[in-house]
């Protein structure tokens, strides 16, 4: 059996410590053992950003805004939905240990390949306030993305919800995917003035018993003319 590797550890904001490792080819990033991305995301997370993109692909300059690096498989997943060379990839990453990761260890990733990939640290409301009435969607994984005020996800974040609407362009998206369903977020971004749709996707395709998890697409009203 082949060992799993340690690559490189860093500790989080709230003391809990973050590790890549690397096991048969796959990296995984843990919190306390606890993949919270790695194999178990990449299908969610690669069919988010084909749900998000599929509106702009005819966009001539499409700006998709990312919460958080991760192991950069939904952006490499934009990368290939939306190929148009004035596409802008906004990730927003504040743990500066992740892209130092991908540097070092990960030359696959869209942050070293691909020159559309730009990186800033703040993925608080005043971020997507910045952003206001540019973007064409923004994608969050609720287990891998970085988390807000008391350790929670920013969608439980009524100002970044609302800062999240005010950022998108008319018809945006905003693109969330997790682990689990959440019974409550439909009506909370109702709340905020999104037309919202759920599906889901199975965990890995080649399973035969796969789990399915859930993704949710929020609409900013209709795309502008």
């Amino acid at each position: 059996m082949k060992p799993r590797i340690t690559l490189a550890e860093t500790q989080l904001p709230d003391g809990n410590t973050l590790a890549l490792q690397e096991h048969d080819g796959r990296n995984f990033l843990l919190v306390h053992g606890q993949q919270i991305c790695g194999p178990a995301t990449r299908a969610a997370e690669e069919e988010l950003a084909r749900l998000a993109c599929a509106p702009f692909r005819p966009a001539r300059q499409p700006k998709i805004f990312f919460m958080g690096l991760g192991l950069g498989h939904a952006i490499a997943a934009v990368a290939k939905e939306l190929p148009q060379k004035r596409a802008n990839f906004i990730v927003a990453e504040p743990l500066a240990a992740i892209p130092e990761w991908h540097r070092a260890f990960l030359p696959d990733s869209p942050l070293v390949t691909d020159a559309r990939v730009l990186l800033e640290n703040d993925c608080s409301p005043n971020a997507l306030i910045r952003q206001e009435g540019s973007l064409h969607a923004i994608l969050l994984h609720l287990d891998a993305s970085p988390t807000g005020p008391r350790n929670r996800t920013w969608v439980d974040e009524r100002r970044w919800v609302s800062a999240a609407f005010e950022a998108l362009q008319q018809g945006g998206l905003l693109a969330i995917a997790g682990s689990r369903h959440v019974p409550t977020l439909t009506r909370r971004l109702q709340g905020s003035g999104f037309d919202v749709a759920e599906f889901t996707v199975p965990s890995s395709p080649n399973a035969k018993r796969p789990r399915f998890l859930p993704i949710w697409l929020a609409r900013k009203g209709k795309a502008a003319d």
